[in-house]
């Protein structure tokens, strides 16, 4: 009685949420197939709160029983299947496959699966969940759903007819669902396959994309192989939201209220408090804001990276420059620090779990999906690291090649995988063999970058000159710092590390880089303008021009940061001129000075004590953003004749 009380809730749960239409439709679909088939696969999606409304004891059932309950939903199915002839072929109730996919499971810990707990439970056979990053990948490999087995002997009633249908169960192999070994109960003889009825599946592996996170509801096996692990037979497949942000502190909501009248102002204030437990405020203004505006481009959402910002630095304080971008990274969810030892991007190794013959390993760029790779010190890169390093900064894109000898295949296979990460790296211009190497014919504000590996200027967006010695960084504050943090790493040096959080800054990113901005139509003049002109003062009739059409992305990458950094949904002309001073002192850097004449601290020409410093700022960028547009009138003839798209 109480299996046919399940039996009738199963089927007025499949009625209401429309499961029984969709169970129609597909068994027209396979009524109107010419393909034979042993066992007929339907996936059944449930949402466990409705069912334990409906029934208590069938959801249950599903929830901690899922193998019974799918046997109730295929005596359902196949009485549904006979009362309105749906299919023709069918003959047994066995030769129903009933997948149940559940929408999710209760939020409580017994229905986590965390590989770091002991003893892993592998044996209860009911769902679980599991969260995480996909790390690796092998090929997607077919595996046999469902088979039908007949008894060699004619004169055997068995052979013939759908007595013998093997289906695969969660957590069995290949081995277990087809081998050659199978009697007859009736009499004894060997069964063989009938190989036209083998249905084959590969429904779920290629759903999955390296470096995306995602939730997975199944039921965990054993895999034995040299190494034993623990492995989940997906039902159902999630690709995780992104964060949300309720809003801004308290603190920086007001900060932005009393700023509100600058376009400059709050950015400014940023930068100058931003990782006070790392240097003093008023340190490193310019590396500071550059690596806000690039965290505030990262993204947590389902679309792709678009307008990502690699940023190169030059110092010579390579322990505090590292501290600093270790501290910043760690402020978003896909910030990777790229250990040496390891690989920056996929590779390609044996499967040591037998599911497949080869396995990619992602590598920490494709880990880090919408985010930060913190790739440390240039220099410490081998040569042939830093060639692949180049290629993908300029395609945005990685290919993997597999030999197919190598791993048991007749034919070379390669794939391609999206690079969807911003890069960071920094080279110590005070090593002894860079120094020794140094060039002296240089431009007027030009560096020497034959510090920098050779092809590694034009290919980072963002090159920035971190002299600790120069007027923007004072020796003096950073001393005291260290000292005191050496004396009291916990304490708090500073009052801005304490009424701005690393909490409160964690908050401003995730709520300022899911801003949507759109450009106003002065700014896309302006930066159309600026790149005009930047480009033509910088041709030669022998070479070209040295800025390449990715110029111009990070000129809109850098327009939209500092827009999302001042929580603004339009990137104004305000915008453009900080993001064309960083771009014009990062190509007076690579190329030397040019008719601009942008010092070296434009962005931060004065130190930011109290409020007065704040308005010379913002009376100094106002005379910027004038030069910006004589500079425009002068070499960027026609500006106002280009639409937008150009």
């Amino acid at each position: 009685m109480s299996n046919l009380k399940m039996k009738e809730a199963a089927l007025i749960y499949l009625d209401r949420s429309r499961g029984l239409q969709k169970f129609i439709d597909d068994c027209k679909y396979y009524n109107d197939s010419k393909q034979s088939y042993a066992v007929y696969r339907f996936n059944i999606l449930i949402n466990p709160s409705d069912v334990l409304e409906l029934d208590a004891e069938l959801g249950n059932h599903i929830l901690h029983h899922p193998l019974k309950a799918a046997q109730v939903f295929q005596s359902v199915c196949f009485i549904a299947v006979k009362t309105l002839s749906l299919i023709a072929q069918l003959q047994t109730e066995t030769q129903i496959n009933i997948v149940l996919k559940l929408t999710h499971l209760p939020p409580l810990p017994s229905y986590i699966l965390d590989l770091c707990e002991f003893p892993l439970d592998y044996t209860s056979q009911r769902f679980y969940m599991m969260q995480g990053i996909v790390i690796a990948m092998t090929t997607i490999t077919k595996y046999t759903q469902g088979a039908r087995f007949l008894c060699s002997e004619e004169a055997c009633p068995l052979s013939k007819g759908f007595q013998y249908i093997r289906v695969h169960m969660p957590g069995a192999t290949e081995s277990a669902t087809v081998r050659n070994d199978f009697l007859c109960n009736l009499c004894s003889s060997s069964l063989q396959e009938d190989r036209k009825f083998r249905v084959l599946g590969d429904e779920l592996v290629n759903k999955m994309n390296i470096g995306n996170e995602y939730k997975i509801i199944g039921i965990p096996a054993c895999v034995k192989s040299s190494q034993t692990a623990i492995c989940i037979e997906a039902n159902s497949i999630i690709l995780c939201n992104p964060k949300v942000s309720s809003g801004i502190s308290e603190n920086f909501n007001c900060l932005l209220s009393l700023t509100s009248g600058s376009c400059w102002k709050f950015t400014a204030i940023l930068a100058n408090i931003f990782a006070s437990q790392i240097v003093p405020p008023g340190t490193y203004n310019l590396l500071k804001l550059c690596l806000l505006m690039s965290l505030v481009q990262t993204s947590d959402s389902k679309k792709e990276l678009e307008n990502s910002l690699d940023i190169l630095i030059i110092t010579s304080d390579t322990l505090l420059v590292e501290r600093l971008l270790n501290f910043s990274v760690n402020l978003i969810s896909r910030g990777i620090h790229h250990p040496v030892s390891t690989e920056i991007f996929p590779t390609l190794s044996r499967n040591k779990y037998g599911t497949g013959a080869f396995s990619i390993q992602a590598g920490s760029a494709l880990l880090a999906k919408g985010g930060i790779c913190f790739i440390g010190d240039l220099c410490s890169h081998k040569k042939d690291k830093l060639e692949q390093l180049q290629s993908v900064l300029e395609s945005r894109s990685i290919t993997v090649y597999i030999p197919g000898k190598k791993f048991g295949d007749d034919i070379d296979q390669q794939m391609t995988f999206p690079v969807q990460c911003s890069f960071w790296s920094f080279v110590d211009m005070d090593s002894s063999s860079k120094r020794n190497a140094q060039k002296t014919n240089t431009l007027i504000g030009q560096m020497d970058c034959s510090l920098i590996p050779a092809n590694f200027v034009e290919a980072f967006g963002l090159l920035i000159n971190c002299n600790e010695s120069s007027p923007c960084h004072p020796l003096l504050p950073t001393v005291q710092h260290t000292l005191k943090k050496a004396t009291d790493s916990k304490g708090l040096l500073h009052l801005a590390s304490k009424q701005f959080t690393t909490e409160d800054f964690e908050k401003l990113l995730i709520f300022a880089k899911n801003l949507n901005v759109e450009f106003s139509l002065e700014a896309e003049r302006m930066i159309h303008g600026y790149y005009l002109a930047s480009r033509r003062i910088r041709t030669d009739s022998m070479y070209g021009s040295k800025l390449s059409a990715s110029a111009l992305k990070y000129l809109v990458s850098l327009s939209e940061a500092h827009a999302r950094l001042n929580l603004r949904n339009k990137v104004l002309k305000e915008d453009v001129l900080i993001a064309a001073l960083l771009s014009e002192t990062s190509l007076t850097l690579k190329y030397g000075a040019t008719a601009f004449g942008v010092a070296p601290n434009a962005v931060f020409p004065f130190e930011l004590y109290n409020e007065e410093y704040l308005e010379q700022r913002d009376l100094y960028l106002t005379q910027c953003q004038q030069q910006l547009q004589q500079f425009i009138a002068t070499y960027g003839p026609g500006i106002a004749l280009f639409s937008s798209d150009e």
